[in-house]
């Protein structure tokens, strides 16, 4: 009876084992990290993309979802292929999955992966740990509040209008802010309100956007004609409604979280964002405390 057993549990470690090698060097990845973070995918999606942009060796190569980003890093002796899965667990937490290949990827490496720190682990763990420090340290930069449903304010405005990455949205308001402001100022046009940005399209795919950078003024009957400034009314639209603070450069963080809200409560919304900026830069307040508010058309 004991050789029985015997032979039986030996059997089975063995099928175990061979199950196990099977499944190891035919995964279609070298090595795997995961980790959790306290945030939305959209948040992640935007921190790896602008990660990947301050590094000499590595480019996105492959982005057609939020959840779902493949990049790639170039060693002098070796190419490694990152697929980052996000996958959204609750309101406030994110599991990170990143399948991790190598261009030298063969049965025998993948025999020292189980027994050596190779080049690919080591290269791999400082790389993931790098943007685990970034992303914490931009998660304690900014908070964002969802208030709710809200109507968007109606203005009348002078604007100029922009296409660019998501991430350049910022920079390209820093850029204009005193061109537009002297021209208005110059043809003695009276400023009422805070100025704001009116996204006119949104592709979530390619992370590009067509905005309006709008300064609030008072509506007179005629108005000088410009070759760049135009005017027009933004009307107000019922809306979701939420409070950014920290940098202008990462408000669209805000975005992500008032589609995350609306899905939870089956609202359907039309991603094109408005934003109104409470605080000036130039005048050097905290960036952390700088205010946003931003609504979220709801379709009508």
């Amino acid at each position: 009876m004991n050789k029985k057993i015997l032979r039986y549990f030996t059997l089975t470690a063995l099928i175990a084992v061979i199950v196990l090698g099977v499944w190891y060097f035919t995964k279609p990845y070298d090595y795997r990290v995961t980790f959790e973070s306290k945030t939305l995918p959209g948040t992640i999606n935007q921190s790896l993309k602008l990660w990947v942009k301050s590094l000499d060796n590595s480019k996105i190569i492959e982005s057609n979802s939020l959840n779902n980003i493949k990049q790639n890093f170039n060693y002098n002796d070796d190419s490694y292929t990152y697929n980052w899965i996000l996958d959204n667990k609750h309101d406030s937490l994110t599991k990170v999955t990143v399948n991790i290949t190598g261009s030298k990827s063969n049965i025998s490496n993948r025999i020292s992966h189980i027994f050596k720190n190779t080049k690919l682990k080591q290269r791999s763990k400082d790389n993931i740990h790098d943007f685990m420090t970034l992303l914490q340290s931009h998660l304690e930069s900014h908070d964002v509040k969802i208030i709710g449903e809200a109507v968007s304010p109606e203005v009348y405005c002078a604007y100029l209008s922009f296409q660019t990455e998501q991430m350049l949205k910022a920079n390209e308001m820093m850029k204009s802010y005193n061109y537009l402001s002297t021209e208005l100022l110059k043809n003695k046009i009276e400023l009422q309100g805070n100025p704001m940005v009116e996204i006119t399209k949104w592709d979530k795919k390619k992370d590009s956007i067509y905005f309006n950078f709008c300064f609030p003024i008072v509506e007179i009957d005629s108005l000088p004609k410009h070759p760049k400034i135009k005017y027009k009314t933004i009307k107000s639209q019922k809306s979701i409604k939420a409070i950014y603070h920290g940098n202008y450069i990462s408000s669209d963080r805000a975005w992500y979280k008032l589609l995350h809200y609306a899905e939870k409560k089956n609202i359907e919304l039309n991603s094109k964002p408005i934003e109104v900026f409470h605080n000036n830069p130039m005048y050097g307040r905290e960036d952390r405390n700088w205010k946003t508010e931003i609504y979220m058309p709801i379709k009508e």
